[in-house]
């Protein structure tokens, strides 16, 4: 059924503006036969204009408009609209079009509310945390060891002892398990559902992120304090012994006696900051919030006033002094949309608004998987203890209905064909789990392609977009294939169109054309000449043949240039001084040089020649597809047109 769906929706793309014609929305013309409604050529007048810097008039456009349709004509005379790289490519677009109206906007506006909401506080919390990856233990002793935990703390013990004992997050644990403030937007979304809905002082059940379960605690509330941007200078001590450190202290206090005295700060933390990161910066940071850096750093940045410069302080990578240069608070809403939506996107709360809107949709197209039908093989596999070889050949042939759009019908051959392609894995419960798995996800994709067909229907902004994408890449391809790729493959035509018009391309002065012949050394270049000597070579084989010969050590330049373009074409070909070996390339010559005073090939004026044969080509063509598709307007329903 998907695979019908899917096809369908191409034809109705190619066919959906002549369906929409009526008294509201008359033929404006027809191109070889092919209607072509007034909104289809409204929408794109319009949109064409909102792309000028100064507007067409509807006249003007019309003599654009009518060669576009007839090279779409032709396009899908030739099936351009049936080979499986359009269709594939067609159906992405496609997909990605209708991606806002498969979402329910309500909840996903609700979540984005909510989370712009959080942005405004910052919550101190504290955790316990096993890894999943972590050696020594299954999930279930670890979760079964976060249960006990939970059990121990409900009974009054210190969740801080317990973290120091327990926590595999070592940062923390050292600290009873304290992570400090954390703003929204930062962590996995179980995590931060904890934090924000904790009340303080108060702890969570056992949660599980991405990477492990937690017991989350909350000590504390306060308003955002936003973000701020600093310089800072360090001197680092981690790993050093405390005679180098307390040398490190010294060090620092001198620099801030610089800097307090009127030194430049970007100089002083360029010259002498340890964080090869930030010094070439003169110390500058990106802006940051809370959780971003170490507590000590991001209690110092905050306090400090703008434009202000703190005392030496220590944290566990050193010695610092931070210039604070300015704050800011959070976003406003629209600024800070995108970047939330990035974040959820990544979660479950992404999918969030996609789910509401299928369950919506399956709802509102009758939508249901055939449970009667679907026990019946259920219960057959489970009786055979799973399903061989005979089994799988029989459910792949299978026209059992398991689940239906409406009036449309899944069967079972088709699930299995896009979904269980190589059949089953594990036992017979397994088998029969992925079965079930395997239906829903077929129902879903194909109450996602009814929705997306019926949009042609419903939707205008979506069909005129669709129908533009698809008549545009028609378009391109054709033209391609009759003009640009053509005027640059076909030799004999290009030097044909030169010859005939070769008193349009003239130089005001002679040119110095040749192969020249590049060789690391001297010697080379020698035994170059001496194998051309016995073995003389075309000029247009030059560069293949030595290649073959001398490999690496030598490369070969076509060039055609003017006196004065380049030093080495002036000495080999107007007389010029010598110029010094650059590089790899120590010694050249010319090989079959000579000086021309006009074009004597296509090849050597190739640019221009190409682009006007790519205008002869296309004009030539405009004049056979006129002929061949020819176009007849509706005058009076072109006055209707604004």
């Amino acid at each position: 059924m998907k695979k019908g769906l899917i096809s369908l929706s191409i034809l109705l793309g190619a066919s959906m503006f002549a369906q929409a014609k009526g008294p509201s929305d008359p033929v404006l013309m027809t191109v070889g036969g092919k209607p072509v409604t007034l909104s289809e050529f409204e929408y794109l007048y319009h949109k064409n204009n909102a792309q000028q810097s100064s507007p067409q008039e509807i006249e003007e456009y019309l003599k654009l408009f009518i060669p576009y349709r007839q090279k779409v004509a032709a396009a899908e005379e030739m099936g351009l609209d049936k080979t499986q790289a359009f269709e594939n490519e067609f159906n992405s677009y496609r997909r990605d079009l209708a991606a806002p109206y498969m979402v329910d906007k309500s909840v996903e506006d609700s979540i984005l509310a909510a989370q712009y909401e959080r942005m405004k506080e910052e919550v101190d919390v504290s955790h316990i945390m096993v890894f999943f990856q972590s050696p020594g233990k299954t999930l279930e002793q670890k979760k079964a060891l976060m249960d006990s935990l939970l059990t121990c703390i409900e009974a009054g013990e210190s969740f801080d002892s317990l973290a120091v004992k327990y926590s595999g997050d070592m940062n923390s644990a050292r600290r009873g398990g304290r992570m400090g403030y954390i703003m929204a937007n930062r962590f996995p979304a179980a995590f931060e559902d904890a934090a924000y809905t904790v009340p303080v002082g108060g702890h969570s059940g056992v949660i599980a992120s991405p990477m492990g379960y937690h017991i989350v605690k909350v000590n504390d509330r306060r308003p955002a304090r936003g973000q701020v941007l600093v310089e800072h200078i360090l001197r680092l001590t981690r790993g050093k012994s405390p005679e180098d450190a307390r040398a490190q202290k010294h060090y620092i206090d001198s620099l801030y006696t610089l800097v307090t005295n009127g030194a430049s700060f970007e100089a002083v933390a360029a010259a002498n900051s340890e964080d090869p990161g930030s010094a070439s910066q003169g110390g500058r940071l990106p802006w940051f919030g809370v959780g971003q850096m170490v507590p000590q750093f991001e209690e110092v940045a905050f306090a400090l006033a703008d434009s202000t410069i703190s005392e030496p302080f220590e944290t566990a990578y050193g010695y610092h002094i931070i210039k604070r240069l300015e704050g800011k608070g959070i976003e406003p809403f629209e600024q800070a949309k995108q970047m939330i939506l990035n974040v959820i996107s990544r979660d479950e709360r992404g999918q969030l608004p996609a789910k509401r809107r299928l369950a919506q949709l399956k709802k509102e197209y009758g939508a249901k998987v055939e449970t009667k039908a679907l026990d019946k093989i259920k219960k057959q596999i489970e009786a055979a203890g799973g399903v061989d070889s005979v089994m799988l050949a029989s459910l792949q042939a299978s026209d059992v209905v398991v689940a239906r759009v409406g009036k449309d019908k899944l069967p079972l051959s088709e699930v299995m064909s896009e979904e269980l392609p190589n059949g089953f894995a594990g036992d017979a419960a397994q088998q029969v789990a992925q079965l079930e798995e395997a239906v829903e996800r077929h129902l879903d994709a194909a109450v996602i392609e009814t929705k997306q067909r019926r949009l042609m229907e419903e939707e205008p902004s979506y069909r005129n977009l669709v129908n533009e994408y698809r008549d545009g890449m028609l378009m391109f391809e054709i033209q391609d294939r009759n003009v640009w790729s053509k005027a640059k493959s076909d030799q004999e035509g290009l030097e044909a169109f030169f010859r005939a018009n070769k008193e349009n391309y003239r130089w005001d002065g002679p040119r110095f054309k040749s192969r020249i012949i590049f060789a690391e050394s001297d010697s080379v270049l020698n035994e170059v000449n001496k194998y051309l000597r016995e073995n003389p070579v075309a000029a247009d084989s030059i560069a293949a043949e030595l290649r073959k010969k001398f490999g690496k050590e030598v490369k070969v330049e076509r060039v055609l240039a003017a006196k004065g373009e380049n030093p080495i074409t002036d000495y080999l070909g107007f007389g010029a001084e010598k110029p010094e070996p650059q590089g790899r390339w120590k010694a050249y010559e010319a090989y079959q040089p000579k000086l021309i005073e006009q074009p004597e090939e296509a090849a050597d004026v190739r640019g221009v020649v190409i682009t006007d044969y790519q205008d002869f080509l296309l004009n030539q063509w405009l004049e056979e597809l006129d002929k061949k598709y020819p176009a007849v307007v509706d005058k009076k329903v072109l006055s209707r047109a604004k």
